[in-house]
């Protein structure tokens, strides 16, 4: 198989963790808030990288960028999160170079998700290249391949049924309910927490349950009652989140704090009630699980229920891995191309000025009409020349980089070193 390289840079890294791996108190430690991930960008900047990507989510934190050793971009993570470079050595994992790109290719793809075809990791992915591009991070390589990535990953998404059906955390955790919460249309429900995950997972309570009896809590109310009047449920303020407790069977907590915004002093213990946690890190302090009567489950938990349309969802993996496979060879064509265009460019420079100098020393020897037919002669040739090289370089049979040194040598040319 042909080898292909990366860029002028050193090596192309990708090092995170997830839920493979990390449970949730670990994968909470090396959360990136966005100002983290700001600062972490800042501080990669200064320190001379100049292409990095930051990801951040429930199920994973990753680093995609260019470093001289994985341990860079290890310690800059751990700079900039609660995690220990230690820690991240017991459950965290590095790719480099094509096996980097292809782990990109595989998040984007939503193959690598906790629920297999969640696509949204691509809105993260985007997020990340335009935060790079803020901080002067995004270079011509992380273009090309973000843009390749939602390329695949819209691919997939249209030309396969790996996303189908409904299956996400908001869905999983309204599934456990329903299995396992007796008469849970009639139980009282909180939700604290309307944001994108808390908007979901009122939808599925009130689209499965038939409940319109979901009590709404929000620190900005007016984020509660926007989604309170959609559908038509009881908001009210977060400072009546304690006594919204105390009366609720069922406490939903989709806050997204860096700290937990739920306590045992929030929680009495003079009934059944069920919590859930759809937070990284946990927004539940873990003591609450230990009162008489609470049942505490937590986001890894509810990603791992199953249901048939997983099940139908993985007949279209292979499907998805050949789209994978040709969107990443188109990138990596264009990866290779880029290696030699300096080479391509000199030789072209220099043919031009052999000819400049070949012109120069005829032409007092040669009528005017004549010069021009030269100048449009050796032009054409020149083209040929260049063009034919270029071909040469891109057979797949062949090592490039013993020809392009062959061609640097023989031509005597100055590039700058790919």
């Amino acid at each position: 198989m042909k080898k292909y390289h990366i860029s002028r840079h050193q090596r192309f890294l990708a090092i995170g963790l997830n839920y493979e791996k990390a449970d949730a108190e670990t994968r909470g430690k090396f959360s990136l808030v966005p100002e983290a991930a700001a600062a972490l960008l800042e501080q990669a900047r200064d320190e001379g990288i100049d292409g990095l990507l930051v990801i951040s989510t429930c199920n994973r934190t990753e680093l995609f960028g260019f470093a001289a050793a994985p341990q860079h971009l290890i310690r800059l993570l751990s700079t900039h999160t609660n995690g220990t470079p230690a820690e991240f050595d017991r459950v965290g994992y590095v790719f480099q170079n094509q096996e980097a790109i292809e782990h990109l290719f595989r998040v984007g793809a939503g193959l690598d998700s906790q629920i297999l075809g969640d696509f949204e990791i691509i809105g993260q992915l985007k997020k990340a290249f335009v935060q790079a591009r803020e901080h002067g991070l995004a270079n011509a390589f992380l273009e090309r391949l973000t843009n390749s990535v939602i390329q695949a990953s819209k691919r997939i998404k249209s030309e396969t049924g790996i996303s189908t059906g409904a299956t996400s955390v908001a869905f999983a955790s309204v599934q456990y309910l329903l299995a396992r919460v007796p008469d849970i249309a009639h139980k009282k429900i909180v939700l604290y927490g309307t944001g994108k995950i808390g908007r979901n997972t009122c939808e599925n309570l009130v689209k499965h349950t038939g409940h319109n009896g979901i009590t709404l809590i929000n620190r900005t109310l007016e984020r509660a009652e926007a989604v309170g009047g959609k559908f038509n449920l009881r908001v009210k303020p977060v400072e009546q989140l304690q006594a919204e407790i105390a009366a609720s069977d069922v406490l939903i907590v989709a806050t997204g704090a860096p700290v937990p915004t739920v306590t045992a002093s929030h929680v009495p213990a003079d009934k059944p009630r069920w919590i859930l946690d759809l937070t990284i890190p946990v927004n539940v302090a873990p003591e609450v699980g230990d009162l008489p009567g609470v049942t505490l489950v937590h986001l890894d938990r509810l990603s791992r229920i199953t249901d048939d349309t997983l099940a139908q969802r993985q007949r279209y993996i292979p499907q998805a891995e050949a789209i994978i496979d040709e969107v990443r060879g188109e990138f990596n064509l264009w990866l290779e191309s880029r290696r030699f265009a300096p080479v391509i460019k000199a030789l072209k420079e220099k043919l031009q000025a052999m000819k400049e100098e070949e012109l120069d020393h005829h032409s007092k020897k040669h009528q005017a009409d004549d010069a021009k037919l030269a100048e449009a002669v050796s032009e054409g040739i020149i083209l040929k020349i260049t063009r034919q090289f270029a071909n040469h370089l891109k057979e797949a049979d062949l090592d490039s980089d013993d020809s392009l040194e062959w061609i640097r040598k023989v031509f005597q040319l100055e590039t700058d070193t790919p």
